[in-house]
């Protein structure tokens, strides 16, 4: 009899695991912001970033996460923040519950990243490539592994996304299309640092949003 019981609550115990692993949390954790900080690549630095990524996320509902901004940043005689070290450990869905990445390594080596799934906190498709305007250039400031920039005398991070004039950000493409350059993170640098530049380019001053948590 014990061991029938035993035997019992093995297999209640294996269904329940079963159960919990069919449930997995898909609920958003990955989206592009619907909206730059409107002063180009000016975004008040890294934490400003990450500020508008969290009030974006609690705008659409899902603000019991914590937000990061997918952003890499350049500090003088060394190398600064990775953006791929911001970001938590995944795996990361759109709004629709479709996986973008399973875990940091996929997201820099396959992602399921394309205009169909590339969408902003409330399900949106971002303008791309051939559609006006076109926004599909998002800041990054990284190189395609997702790591800083090594120094040199460039600047790829708009002063570290304090700047709103002179200087340049990386961008990423996401739709991946658009020039012959299919990257997500590191298609090429802005004309400037500027709204207006941010937009001559290709883009609105977006950025990609991820739940670290």
């Amino acid at each position: 009899m014990k061991k029938l019981f035993g035997t019992i609550l093995a297999c209640v115990f294996l269904a329940l695991g079963i159960q919990t692993a069919s449930a997995q949390d898909n609920s958003m954790s990955f989206f592009v912001t619907s909206e730059g900080s409107g002063n180009g690549g000016d975004l008040g630095g890294i934490e400003g970033a990450d500020a508008h990524c969290q009030a974006l996320a609690e705008a659409a509902g899902a603000g019991d996460r914590e937000w990061r901004a997918y952003l890499g940043t350049e500090a003088e005689g060394g190398r600064g923040v990775s953006a791929r070290t911001r970001i938590g450990n995944g795996p990361w869905y759109n709004s629709e519950g479709v996986m973008i990445a399973s875990d940091v390594d996929d997201l820099h080596i396959s992602p399921n990243l394309a205009g169909a799934t590339a969408l902003d906190e409330n399900g949106n498709r971002i303008n791309g490539f051939g559609m006006q305007p076109n926004r599909h250039d998002i800041l990054t400031g990284t190189m395609a592994d997702g790591t800083a920039f090594f120094p040199d005398e460039d600047d790829h991070t708009c002063s570290n996304w304090t700047s709103s004039g002179e200087g340049s950000a990386g961008v990423g493409h996401s739709d991946r299309h658009g020039g012959g350059n299919l990257s997500w993170n590191a298609a090429h640098g802005s004309r400037g640092c500027s709204q207006e530049s941010l937009q001559a380019t290709g883009g609105d001053g977006l950025f990609y949003c991820f739940a670290a948590d």
